[in-house]
C-alpha cells in the first residue's frame, strides 16, 4: 500500500508535470490528441491528493501537517486552472470542459461496462448452482426410486 505521503507527491508531481509540458509546448500543439494524456494526467493527480486529502483521517505519524496537505491541493487546483486557460486560450473556450466531460463519460461508461461484467458473472455463477441443484435433486429422486426398487424386489421375492 502506497503510503499517504507519497500518495499526496505523486500527485503533485503529476499534475506539475503535465502543466509544465503543456506550458512549454502550447504553441506547438496543433491537435488536442497530443495533450489530452497530459490533461488526464494532471487531473488524475489532483484526484490522488483530493482523496489522500479526505481518506486519510488520522494525520498522527504522518511527515506533512495539515496545511500543508492543504496547501499542495490549493496549489494542484490552482496548476489545473492555469491548465484550463492555456487550452481554452489556444484551442477555443470550452475545450477544457469538453476534455474533462468526456473524460468523465468515459470513465463512466467504463464503470458501467464493469458493473454489467459483473452481473452477467453473477448471473452465470447462479445459473450452474442453478443447474447443479436440479441434477443433484434429480439424481437424489433417481437413488431414492432405486432403493425403493430394491427394497420392493428384495421383500417379494421372500
Amino acid at each position: 500500500m502506497v503510503e499517504p505521503v507519497t500518495t499526496i507527491l505523486t500527485g503533485i508531481a503529476l499534475v506539475q508535470k503535465s502543466v509544465d509540458f503543456v506550458k512549454s509546448n502550447i504553441d506547438t500543439i496543433n491537435d488536442i490528441k497530443s495533450i489530452t494524456s497530459l490533461v488526464e494526467d494532471a487531473i488524475a493527480g489532483e484526484q490522488q491528493i483530493q482523496k489522500e486529502r479526505f481518506q486519510s483521517k488520522s494525520i498522527i505519524g504522518q511527515t506533512k501537517s495539515a496545511a500543508e496537505t492543504v496547501i499542495d491541493a490549493k496549489l494542484a487546483q490552482e496548476q489545473l486552472a492555469e491548465l484550463q486557460i492555456l487550452i481554452d486560450n489556444r484551442f477555443g473556450f470550452g475545450t477544457y470542459r469538453q476534455i474533462v466531460k468526456l473524460r468523465n463519460d468515459r470513465i463512466k461508461e467504463e464503470k458501467e461496462r464493469q458493473a454489467e461484467q459483473a452481473r452477467v458473472t453473477r448471473q452465470k455463477r447462479q445459473q450452474t448452482i442453478d443447474n447443479l441443484q436440479t441434477i443433484g435433486i434429480g439424481l437424489a429422486i433417481a437413488l431414492a426410486l432405486g432403493v425403493g426398487l430394491l427394497v420392493l424386489m428384495t421383500t417379494r421375492a421372500r
